[in-house]
Parts: structure tokens; C-alpha cells; sequence
């Protein structure tokens, strides 16, 4: 049984209920154009020739794989918790997204940027392209194999 506030109400519905009065307030005029004028400082620099900056290219970047990171992985651990609970549902969420990192990062290996390439050209050899997909596929297969044993240790531990 998930843990109650004193207002009856669990941490996640309390996030949800937070961030229903944001969107609300932010639909009021004057609140939205200060956000979205705090927005634009950070993701939407521009420099004279009236190009978007590196900054600002680079902070898109990171927020679209965040926000990525949070709805896909998010929404696969929160439908989970509903049918198995918080533990099994993080252990679940946990093996899969570490299994599919271990394929992704694998085939990166296997099938590394390829292409006509100049001649006068100076850079990364075969095996220097590779060396971060690699160190990524070794991570998140030690951390697949450790969500696997943390499932079976579940799995004996439940009566």
C-alpha cells in the first residue's frame, strides 16, 4: 500500500495535482508571455546575423533528450507500477531500458559510422569511433545483469 500524506493524497498524485495548477497559471496572459520570454533566453539566442547560438543549439539538445528520456521511459515504469506494483515496476523498467542500451550501443559497435570519407581527411580510426559505444555496452550490460539478479532475489523473496 503506497504511503498517504497527511492530506490523504500519494507523492505522485501531489506532483500531478502541481503540475495541473502550473499548466493552469501558465494559461493566464501575463504569466505565459514571462515564461515563455524565460524560455527564449535560454533555447532561443540568437546572434547578429540573427543565427540560433551554440548555447542555445546545445540546450535544446539536452532538453529534447530528457524530455525523451522522461515520457518513454516514464510512461513504460508508470503503466508497470500500475499492474506490478512500485518495486517490480522499477526492476522491470530498470532490465528493459538497460537490455535495449545493451543492443543499441552493440549495434553501434558492430555498425559504426560508415561512408565516403575525403582523403586529406584527419580523425578517429575504426576502433577509436567505437571505444564510447563500447564502454556503453559493457556499462549497461553490467547494469542489465545486475537488474536481472535484483529480479530473481525479488522473485525468491516473494512468499
Amino acid at each position: 500500500m503506497p504511503r498517504r500524506s497527511e492530506g490523504g493524497l500519494s507523492r505522485l498524485e501531489l506532483l500531478g495535482l502541481a503540475g495541473g495548477i502550473v499548466v493552469l497559471v501558465l494559461m493566464i496572459p501575463f504569466v505565459h508571455d514571462a515564461a515563455a520570454h524565460l524560455v527564449g533566453l535560454v533555447f532561443n539566442q540568437r546572434d547578429e546575423a540573427g543565427h540560433v547560438t551554440a548555447f542555445s543549439q546545445m540546450m535544446r539538445g539536452i532538453g529534447i533528450t530528457l524530455g525523451a528520456i522522461v515520457v518513454f521511459v516514464g510512461s513504460g515504469w508508470l503503466i508497470l507500477q500500475t499492474n506490478l506494483g512500485k518495486r517490480l515496476a522499477f526492476l522491470v523498467t530498470g532490465a528493459a531500458t538497460t537490455g535495449w542500451m545493451v543492443i543499441g550501443s552493440f549495434l553501434f559497435v558492430i555498425y559504426a559510422p560508415r561512408g565516403i570519407r575525403p582523403a586529406n581527411l584527419e580523425g578517429l580510426d575504426a576502433l577509436q569511433i567505437r571505444i564510447p559505444a563500447i564502454a556503453l555496452t559493457l556499462a549497461s550490460a553490467t547494469l542489465f545483469v545486475m537488474f536481472v539478479l535484483a529480479l530473481d532475489r525479488y522473485e525468491r523473496d516473494e512468499p
